[in-house]
């Protein structure tokens, strides 16, 4: 069948297509799927779950593409990330990176969490409007990550621009050239750590490559650069669906005025309601496949929609309703098997401080325009708003 997901409504709300896929078969054939490829998209919790964990879905993006004549000019750092790549490869490199996220290191970077939401929540004027996403849910992971790996707080909004380029759909010579800058910038950046080095991440990857050979200077440029774009581009977006999700269920809203610190309680059942990646980075299968009573053959790509996985009436009863008393502890929010989004311990720390604060300090926070007038990203991969009006 044809791919539903291209109809322009997409975009504004996914569900209904996401639903209508998962009736007919949680596991479908796609005649002009992403990149004009024929692919299977997976819409079912359980086959989601079965196909994020299986070993015969290659990640490794290079492989695939190789030789198909392609002429984009991606740069390797960002085309051939930990993220497009398999065992032992991954193993390796995400085994240098798991230490800075774990519930330590995140406990430690809280009070630095809070302190940059207070002086971002300071500028919001008191009963006028201001942009949920431009005034929080950007800067604040920004500055986070900025300061984990110790980009210069003047180079961050170059790097913002940036990496917002990368997902800008539809526009490939874009795409490509943020790519470049980014991998050049992080080059430089690389450089300079090493003749001042320091104790943020990214002096302790440079240390990893000078030290024993464990990273090839390749490996680390890569491993910077997607520090720092899933670094903040998924937490932003987890950000303003949370809040946007929370005006539109005023109970809900009530509920967490009257006991803010409920927010953390809420935070997984906010990502299973509207999961800020919309689907799982690229995936194809190496051998033949049978997943959800459907035979994929090898050599094809398999979309797993997380969004789509999260909405499942099998696993999540009234999918549709936002219900904090819901255990939504299993949603693929942040993926599932060897590929987990690493960074999931931080993003639930900024998402809970944030939140909190903003109940706390603007109670009588609401949407200052219709929901049907918010803009969405035009992508699949992730999904977020481009902008979100309140009132304080």
């Amino acid at each position: 069948m044809d791919d539903p997901t291209q109809d322009p409504r997409f975009h504004q709300d996914p569900y209904p297509a996401y639903a209508a896929l998962r009736s007919g078969c949680p596991v479908r054939r796609l005649a002009n799927g992403p990149g004009g490829h024929a692919s299977y998209v997976v819409t079912g919790y359980a086959e989601a779950r079965e196909a994020l964990a299986d070993p015969r879905l290659s990640k490794d993006t290079a492989a695939f593409f190789a030789g198909t004549g392609s002429s984009r000019r991606l740069h390797p750092a960002v085309a051939q990330t930990m993220l497009a790549s398999d065992p032992p490869r991954h193993t390796r490199l995400r085994k240098l990176v798991t230490r800075a996220f774990t519930p330590g290191a995140v406990a430690e970077l809280r009070p630095f969490v809070a302190r940059v939401t207070d002086e971002l929540l300071d500028g919001w004027p008191v009963g006028q409007q201001v942009d949920f996403v431009a005034d929080l849910a950007v800067p604040l992971p920004v500055v986070v990550i900025c300061e984990l790996l110790g980009v210069p707080r003047a180079d961050r909004p170059d790097v913002r621009r940036w990496s917002g380029e990368l997902f800008a759909a539809g526009r490939p010579d874009v795409i490509d050239a943020a790519s470049h800058s980014l991998a050049e910038y992080m080059t430089g950046l690389i450089a300079a750590r090493r003749l001042d080095p320091g104790d943020r991440l990214l002096d302790r990857l440079v240390a990893a490559r000078d030290g024993d050979d464990r990273l090839s200077e390749e490996e680390l440029v890569s491993l910077a650069v997607l520090l720092l774009v899933a670094g903040h581009e998924t937490t932003t977006h987890f950000l303003g669906n949370a809040a946007l999700a929370l005006l539109q269920h005023p109970a809900e809203l009530d509920r967490l005025r009257k006991d803010p610190d409920g927010v953390r309680a809420m935070l997984e059942e906010l990502l299973r309601f509207d999961s800020p990646v919309g689907t799982a980075t690229f995936r194809f299968t190496t051998e033949p496949v049978t997943l959800g009573g459907t035979d994929i053959p090898a050599g094809v790509p398999v979309v797993v929609a997380l969004g789509a996985a999260n909405r499942d009436p099998r696993r999540f009863p009234r999918p549709d309703l936002l219900d904090r008393d819901r255990d939504a502890s299993g949603h693929l929010g942040f993926g599932h098997g060897i590929h987990r989004c690493v960074g999931a311990p931080l993003a639930m720390a900024e998402a809970e401080i944030a939140l909190r604060a903003v109940l706390v300090r603007f109670p009588g926070i609401r949407l200052a325009v219709a929901p049907d007038r918010l803009e969405w990203r035009r992508t699949r991969l992730v999904r977020g708003l481009t902008s979100l009006p309140v009132l304080t």
